[in-house]
């Protein structure tokens, strides 16, 4: 035996050894590419979700951080606030645009009602939902105490920033891709009344040669800060509708809602 050969159970018993690896611990470089191949797949997931491949991860990246998540409050700029106002103004253009081409014979009217209702924040919220991306959402310390009510707030605020980082890496044309895909089923079928029920048995009426729909206080129950009225419309050779509601117009309103079911009257769109 080579007498310069250590003696692996000497040094042992001595305590001088040499440093075994930790095996519990993870290398810092394999962990950092860990972390790397993480962040690629996760992103990978989102764009699957939002069908669109990002030239540049960054963009995606800034428009789900949030301002609690930054580290300095001077860089607001690397949160989803700009990206928002960005893609605010390209989802209303290609909404309007969508809107102008699927209902050529709407008047001005009919075409803000129904772009109104298909911007707001809640429907933003809702596709945002349905993509699956509210735990996608970076927060802070500030923000994530908060949690699901925060990322329940702000999902349209990141809906308009996607769309408005979409824009920024694939130009109008991916932008519009994305619009389309998310808000045609919900332009077809708008969720809340484009025109007041009044107007449209109103409109609906006159066609018909009857006068101007009559609306008469039948009864006000409950206390006086808290009434509730019940209301009935009238219209000749019809039976009258009865509604319910806090507020005379608000009886009124579902009293002539009534009428229209009941009369199988249209919604009153001009959709062509």
């Amino acid at each position: 035996m080579n007498d310069e050969t250590p003696d692996l159970q000497t040094a042992s018993s001595s305590g001088e050894a040499s440093p075994q690896p930790d095996a519990g611990r993870e290398p810092a470089a394999v962990k950092k590419k860990r972390s790397k191949i993480s962040a690629k797949a996760a992103t990978a997931a989102i764009e699957a979700r939002i069908g669109h491949k990002f030239a540049d991860a960054s963009l995606l990246a800034t428009a789900f951080t949030h301002v609690s998540a930054l580290k300095s409050a001077r860089k607001r700029g690397d949160s989803y606030q700009r990206m928002e106002f960005l893609g605010d103004h390209v989802l209303g253009l290609i909404v309007s645009d969508m809107l102008y081409r699927a209902f050529p014979n709407a008047d001005e009217g009919e075409l803000s009602k129904r772009l109104a209702d298909l911007v707001r924040k809640e429907s933003c919220a809702d596709v945002a939902k349905s993509l699956g991306l509210v735990d996608d959402i970076k927060l802070g310390a500030v923000g994530a105490g908060a949690g699901a009510r925060l990322r329940k707030s702000v999902l349209g605020d990141i809906c308009e920033a996607v769309i408005g980082a979409v824009f920024l890496d694939g130009g109008y044309a991916a932008a519009a891709q994305f619009v389309e895909r998310n808000w045609t089923e919900r332009m077809r079928k708008p969720r809340r009344p484009l025109r007041d029920p009044k107007t449209v048995l109103q409109e609906w009426a006159q066609g018909k040669g009857l006068p101007t729909p009559v609306y008469r206080e039948i009864e006000r129950t409950g206390p006086h800060h808290d009434p509730q009225f019940r209301v009935a419309v009238d219209l000749p050779g019809l039976a009258p509708a009865e509604g319910l509601g806090g507020s005379k117009r608000a009886a009124e309103k579902v009293a002539a809602s009534v009428m229209i079911a009941r009369e199988g009257v249209g919604g009153g769109s001009n959709d062509g």
